[in-house]
């Protein structure tokens, strides 16, 4: 530790004259003789690494062989927190002053191990010369972009999208959600679905019997789509259209007439009112004229 490095000066220069600048630092050393690191400027004074990057990196290298520095020890020894922590050390990593290796150890468990390097610059030249290194620049895996959403399931169109009839489908899907919280749609999602709810109302069914299709039996484990299962459902479960031609209109009633007792015999029996007599009675009388 003692061995003089005959590339740096023994101390910082002091201003011409031997005066102190008007503005700046200026130095006050002591020289170490124990319990010290070196540390390199291009670390020190890195011109793209952040000051909480090279104060990490200036840790890491001061500390003994077998020190943990993953961002839980970190975090447990600093106070910067584990997102902040763990953006320096993915800095570090690009620069190549960190490195991340995983090897299996003899009892088949794999562990990752951190190697720091004070020097990124001297270990791209032992890889030219071919010795084992570290590299300069660690390289990213690239980014992959974020999955497309799924598109949801066609739906039934109506034969007529008259502007009434996609209200009056738009207000039976905006009130599922007073039903089952569950089925809280976008607007995205409303439009998408508004057709086949026209659909079975052109089909003269009612808003509460398309609101009873939608809502009865949900899954109990939950609905993760809720649009996707609303499209599948107005799909499978489209009532067949009305019959064709005029309806057909069912006979009236027998007309029943009140009760009342016969003028002659006193028995009772229905008739009209102005009906004083009874059957009998009635054919009695037509005998005997």
């Amino acid at each position: 530790m003692d061995t003089r490095d005959l590339s740096a000066p023994p101390h910082a220069p002091s201003a011409p004259g031997g005066k102190h600048p008007r503005s700046g630092v200026t130095h006050e050393h002591v020289r170490h003789t124990t319990n010290f690191t070196v540390v390199g400027n291009r670390l020190a004074q890195h011109p793209h690494l952040s000051l909480l990057a090279i104060g990490l990196g200036l840790y890491i290298q001061s500390v003994r062989v077998g020190t943990p520095v993953d961002i839980r020890s970190l975090t447990a020894r600093f106070k910067e927190g584990a997102t902040r922590i763990g953006a320096a050390l993915n800095e570090l990593e690009e620069y190549g002053y960190l490195r991340r290796e995983r090897e299996r150890i003899p009892d088949g468990r794999i562990v990752t191990r951190t190697v720091s390097c004070n020097d990124p610059a001297s270990a791209a030249r032992r890889r030219t010369s071919g010795r084992p290194h570290a590299p300069a620049r660690a390289e990213r895996p690239p980014r992959r972009p974020p999955a497309a959403p799924r598109p949801l399931p066609a739906v039934p169109q109506p034969g007529c999208k008259a502007p009434a009839l996609l209200k009056q489908a738009t207000d039976v899907l905006t009130g599922l959600r007073r039903h089952d919280r569950r089925l809280l749609l976008s607007a995205c999602d409303t439009t998408h679905l508004a057709p086949g709810v026209a659909a079975w109302l052109e089909r003269e069914v009612s808003p509460a019997a398309v609101r009873d299709a939608l809502t009865t039996g949900l899954p109990a484990e939950g609905v993760r789509r809720p649009a996707a299962l609303l499209a599948h459902r107005l799909t499978a479960q489209l009532p067949p259209p009305p019959p064709v031609g005029p309806r057909t209109t069912a006979a009236p009633p027998p007309v029943r007439h009140p009760l009342r007792n016969c003028d002659r015999c006193d028995r009772g029996f229905r008739a009209p009112d102005h009906e004083p007599h009874c059957r009998d009675c009635r054919t009695t009388a037509a005998h005997h004229t």
